[in-house]
């Protein structure tokens, strides 16, 4: 009797993507641990753009990389609750809590109080895993319609925080309250266009990456099915 052999390649790629999965997952701990554990969060306290890369890293770093690891395994909430993380709704989210943070009332009472900085990072990985959640996760039989979205979803991000980024790195004024002298030497008005620019360059940028990356998934998808 003759018996079909079974092809290595049904398990390989599945042991692949989980050890990746759990890499890229730990990777994103990692940078959270860095941000909230490390200097940034006393520093933040005189610094503006301290303050700012702590953002960045929790939403353009961390989130994107918590997202890769979690997105598609069976640990992954848009499997189980779809509805919930719909791209263009979690970039909404993200556009108001990102651009209320940075009203100087909260923003300063975030510098000022360790409870309201708890509360500013916490709401800045909510919004931030949300969205590369809603764009990286879900089933697969799902997965061309949430690219799709999470494209549009994506460089909607982006735009805001580019918007953002500009106004805050070509201000003619300082816009936020500084305690004590801001460090490395700056002027007050210097740290801020300093975390602007770090807004564009790590937040903008990782934005419009995840979008390109997503494009080229599905014009690879439609290449193979024209070959197909």
């Amino acid at each position: 009797m003759d018996v079909a052999p079974v092809p290595a390649a049904t398990t390989t790629p599945r042991m692949r993507a989980g050890a990746s999965g759990y890499a890229l997952f730990a990777a994103g701990l990692a940078v959270l641990g860095a941000a909230w554990l490390g200097p940034l969060p006393a520093w933040s306290r005189q610094s503006f753009a301290a303050h700012m890369a702590m953002h960045m890293a929790v939403v353009a770093l961390a989130a994107p990389l918590l997202a890769a690891g979690l997105g598609g395994s069976r640990l992954d909430p848009v499997h189980r609750w779809p509805a919930l993380f719909a791209p263009v709704a979690a970039s909404m989210a993200e556009f108001l809590v990102v651009w209320a943070w940075h009203a100087p009332a909260l923003h300063h009472a975030a510098r000022a109080g360790a409870g309201m900085l708890v509360l500013e990072q916490g709401t800045f990985l909510a919004v931030g895993l949300g969205l590369w959640l809603a764009a990286l996760g879900g089933d697969p039989e799902q997965r061309r319609e949430r690219s799709v979205a999470g494209i549009g979803a994506l460089l909607l991000t982006s735009m805001h925080m580019t918007l953002l980024g500009v106004l805050l790195a070509l201000a003619g004024r300082p816009l936020y309250a500084h305690a004590g002298h801001v460090p490395a030497g700056l002027t007050a008005l210097q740290d801020q266009h300093l975390g602007g620019v770090l807004m564009l360059a790590l937040g903008g940028a990782a934005y419009l990456g995840g979008a390109l990356w997503l494009l080229a998934g599905l014009l690879r998808e439609r290449a193979g099915a024209r070959r197909g």
